[in-house]
């Protein structure tokens, strides 16, 4: 009994041991591959966003250590009454009913750990819904079976569709089912709304590095915002399940600094402009001309 007990104290402490390396290791490594997944992850990716920052704040140095200490808490006092309240050792058994005491204490704790986890988390949660009046750039992104399409309702409502890049597009730098052909671009720096919905089915803007997960649903006009100041390449997928081809709808997130953007800007103006598009529907065209 003895020997079985020793074994399973050393696999949990093992695995425990094991868990908190690779946790180390892959913040490490996420921090050297801004918004881009890695292999093997278990963690976040390392934040781009001060929405971002507070949830890896909240998972690892909040809840983490909560739910270790509960953990170790629950594992030793499972070994605690095994070795002590096993049939060998009690061949009478108690015939304890209840405690007051205990049932006060296992009432109150949980309350309080709960309490203590509901304050930052209404905070966080507030600060992720809460989309600033003054934002500086408006986006809208409208889902569809399968790909992303984009607007600029503040630059002339130029629009284009992103669509995933195919094995033989891929260039070096390029990453398969996350490079799109027309990335969302977005200046570092600016408070950026995002407006989510979607042509068909639900569907969900998704970049984790900003902490922004928002579904796009059909009919119905959802609102999201990020803040960036690190200029750089950012990956997201959608992440409701949408059909077959759910796996290839990446999102990808170019944040440039103002000289790029407005260089950017000037050159997807003429290229996306809405009026460059051929529209089908003859009743549609006569109310937009």
């Amino acid at each position: 009994m003895k020997t079985i007990i020793n074994q399973s104290v050393i696999a949990k402490i093992t695995f425990v041991f094991v868990a908190l390396i690779t946790f180390f290791q892959n913040n490490a490594m996420a921090i050297e591959n801004l918004g881009v997944p890695e292999d093997y992850q278990m963690t976040y990716q390392s934040a781009a966003t001060p929405n971002m920052a507070d949830i890896t704040w909240f998972h690892d140095l909040f809840l983490f250590p909560i739910i270790l200490g509960i953990t170790l808490f629950v594992t030793a006092l499972l070994i605690y009454v095994m070795v002590k309240f096993n049939a060998k050792a009690n061949p009478k058994p108690s015939r304890t009913s209840h405690n007051s005491l205990i049932e006060v204490l296992w009432t109150v704790i949980p309350v309080i750990i709960l309490i203590a986890i509901a304050v930052p988390s209404f905070r966080i949660l507030y600060t992720q819904q809460e989309i600033p009046v003054d934002a500086d750039l408006t986006i809208k992104a409208t889902a569809y079976q399968w790909y992303w399409g984009y607007e600029y309702p503040d630059n002339n409502g130029m629009y284009f569709d992103s669509l995933p890049l195919e094995g033989d597009e891929l260039t070096e730098g390029k990453l398969r089912l996350l490079s799109v052909d027309n990335p969302l671009v977005v200046p570092a720096g600016a408070v950026v709304r995002v407006q989510v919905t979607s042509a068909d089915v639900i569907h969900n803007w998704a970049v984790p590095s900003f902490g922004v997960k928002m579904d796009a649903i059909p009919g119905r006009l959802n609102e999201t915002w990020f803040k960036v100041d690190e200029p750089g390449i950012y990956y997201g997928m959608c992440s409701e399940l949408c059909g077959v081809r759910h796996a290839y709808m990446p999102i990808e997130v170019h944040v440039l600094d103002e000289a790029q953007y407005i260089a950017w800007l000037n050159k997807a103006e003429q290229e996306f402009a809405y009026a460059d598009f051929e529209i089908e529907n003859p009743q549609l065209a006569k109310l937009i001309n």
